[in-house]
């Protein structure tokens, strides 16, 4: 085990960290009123880490300058000891395979700089059917490793902009040195997510399993997670500590028990349309009056209509949340 992975072997086992959403206005704007008061609320949650720039923060759709200011607000905010996962990436609309690199790299820098404490690179999919697919995500991959900073992979479903990895070459990806860990979000292939953790378990028991399965989140402990990072935990925090803080104590029965309430969350949440899930996410929030009503929407994912919003309304009442 190199020194590096054991040390984040230790830093990461039993944390529970939520990407954070972005509180935007109608008009695309960020809501910094509604930012300042959702970072003190989190701050107030004991958590050990939070996840920005990544999917749910909607981080490869911010200018430069709104990245870094929402970096600013959560590595400040939260304090030295709270960890910051960053995700990083580039768009795949980027001119040439050179320049989709070089932005993937760069922002790298930027969250390094920024204080990232871990690197989160989003999936290349522009090389998703390349047909030098696999040595050109080996390539990106490399290339941001070389930045010398400590990362976390993430294996995506493809819905949600992911690429789906042969477990022989997610194991040669994982030989790369600075990956400490391993998020993986499937959203509903329970297979995908137990080989894995097979792979992890028989060739890279240095690599952290951090479970990013809302829609499975309890199991995904029983099946190998040693950490979590997940949208699903970014709002009602405290519902998701309790299971997670349970089941690394051993108290399985109230394991159970909150398990079945933060399924019962996940099934309202993470369901068609699923890329919906980050304005149901803010909608909780504003539901809890951490954000503003103006604060809570997402420019970047589909409508959701009164009957949608209704069923996480009535979830939240009936698990006594509001």
């Amino acid at each position: 085990m190199s020194t590096l992975r054991e040390a984040w072997t230790r830093r990461l086992y039993s944390t529970l960290i939520p990407a954070v959403p972005v509180p935007f206005k109608a008009d695309g704007s960020i809501d910094w009123p509604s930012q300042e008061r959702y970072v003190e609320h989190m701050k107030a949650q004991a958590v050990e880490g939070v996840a920005v720039w990544a999917h749910t923060g909607r981080g490869l759709y911010l200018g430069r300058e709104e990245r870094e200011d929402v970096l600013v607000s959560w590595r400040e905010g939260m304090g030295p000891d709270v960890l910051t996962v960053v995700g990083v990436g580039a768009r795949v609309q980027s001119t040439s395979d050179r320049d989709f690199l070089n932005s993937a790299v760069d922002m790298a820098r930027d969250a390094v700089e920024g204080g990232a404490d871990l690197l989160m690179p989003y999936a290349p999919i522009r090389f998703r059917n390349h047909y030098e697919h696999e040595k050109k995500i080996e390539e990106y991959y490399r290339e941001i490793a070389d930045i010398g900073h400590p990362m976390i992979l993430f294996y995506l479903y493809e819905q949600a902009g992911g690429i789906t990895y042969p477990m022989s070459f997610l194991s040669r990806l994982l030989e790369l040195e600075s990956i400490v860990g391993i998020k993986v979000a499937t959203l509903d292939s329970v297979v995908t997510f137990q080989d894995i953790a097979a792979l992890l378990r028989e060739s890279c028991p240095d690599v952290t399993l951090v479970t990013g399965e809302d829609r499975f989140f309890p199991y995904s402990f029983a099946a190998g997670a040693k950490a979590a990072l997940v949208g699903l935990a970014a709002a009602c925090t405290t519902l998701h500590l309790e299971m997670t803080g349970a089941w690394f104590s051993e108290q399985y029965g109230q394991f159970h028990q909150q398990a079945l309430r933060v399924d019962e969350f996940a099934r309202a949440v993470f369901t068609e349309p699923m890329e919906g899930y980050i304005q149901r996410m803010l909608h909780i929030l504003a539901a809890q009056e951490i954000l503003h009503p103006d604060g809570c929407h997402d420019p970047f994912g589909p409508p959701l209509d009164d009957e949608d919003l209704g069923r996480v309304d009535s979830m939240l009442k009936n698990l006594g949340l509001v």
